[in-house]
């Protein structure tokens, strides 16, 4: 297999393909949270992101010192893998540019996202990029770190395929609670909950909407936060629905005991990772012509379906317990 094309050459166009990112973002913000997210990631491998919240866990008026805990955390040796990202302060909040600054000074080189909460549109996520990277500049970086943005308000809902479409947005999450909130009542509170906001007609049409506009321009969709972390079954469903049916292929988490369901239910099936060896491998074979398969037809497009499956797979794996076959992973990931 070594001396034929690679899936990702044969199959997608230059810059086609769609940054591959964990399945899960884990959110914490108080100190010795953060600590013990570090820590597990460290345990169970790159399977989640860790996000180091200065937005919701830094106390008013702290900001600035929570970036610096932040910051150091980032540069430190607990990030093992360097898929730890922090989440800032808002665009118009008076410590944005002192938030932004700290952190990127101390730990810019190793951060993998940066995530800009509650933005209103275009106009200000253009904003807090413009911020990002002049910090940057200042720092001596020579990258350009990702940015992630929460749609959470009208503003942003409206523009969300601009958003989408901008060239240095990685992944646009949905931000469920304050969307409800921004409707001023007029959505229940059930609206919020595990199954509510899969049912509720406003919701559903946000979250499509942000799945779609992410799709369109090969953006990440991540789908928002379950506060039911001590019903697994009901976490599990959630996430398997944002997944299978809402074409989500990131979730948050907001406690540790979230993330194996989360990572469990984007994982695929034995039997879809063996069908979409048996296709790959055959396609690779045949130079990537079309192909037949158990009497069915499949060319290019299923084929990089297929691939999408074996990525998804390779993502998922937890330490020491892979997906795949050790001869895919050597031919394909390694």
């Amino acid at each position: 297999m070594t001396d034929k094309v690679h899936p990702r050459e044969a199959l997608f166009e230059a810059g086609e393909a769609v940054d591959a990112l964990p399945v899960c973002d884990h959110y914490s913000g108080v100190e010795e949270r953060m600590r013990k997210s570090l820590e597990l990631q460290g345990r169970m491998g790159p399977v989640f992101d860790v996000t180091l919240d200065c937005e919701d866990g830094a106390p008013v008026g702290g900001e600035r010192e929570h970036a610096a805990l932040i910051g150091e955390m980032a540069d430190s040796p607990a990030n093992r893998f360097d898929r730890v990202g922090a989440r800032l302060v808002t665009v118009d909040h008076a410590a944005f540019g002192d938030v932004t600054d700290t952190i990127v000074r101390r730990a810019g080189a190793r951060l993998a996202y940066l995530m800009l909460p509650k933005v209103r549109g275009l106009a200000e996520l253009q904003r807090g990029i413009d911020a990002i990277d002049a910090a940057c500049d200042a720092a001596g970086l020579q990258r350009r770190i990702p940015v992630h943005a929460l749609v959470e308000t009208h503003g942003a809902l409206r523009e969300v395929f601009e958003l989408a479409a901008h060239p240095r947005i990685q992944s646009l999450s949905f931000g469920l609670m304050d969307f409800v909130s921004a409707h001023r009542g007029a959505i229940p509170a059930s609206g919020m909950s595990v199954k509510g906001q899969f049912e509720h007609p406003l919701v559903v049409r946000a979250k499509l909407e942000i799945a779609a506009a992410c799709h369109a321009h090969g953006k990440t969709p991540s789908h928002c936060v379950v506060t039911e972390f001590k019903h697994p079954a009901a976490l599990q469903e959630a996430a398997t629905k944002a997944c299978r049916q809402f074409g989500y292929t990131r979730m948050w988490s907001i406690h540790p005991a979230q993330i194996e369901p989360i990572v469990d239910a984007f994982t695929p099936s034995t039997a879809e990772v063996d069908l979409a060896i048996d296709i790959i491998l055959a396609a690779q074979a045949a130079d990537w012509a079309p192909i037949r398969h158990n009497d069915t037809l499949h060319d290019r497009a299923s084929f990089r379906y297929f691939w999408h499956v074996l990525e998804r797979a390779h993502r998922t794996s937890y330490a020491g317990d892979p997906q795949l076959p050790a001869e895919i992973r050597a031919a394909f990931f390694d």
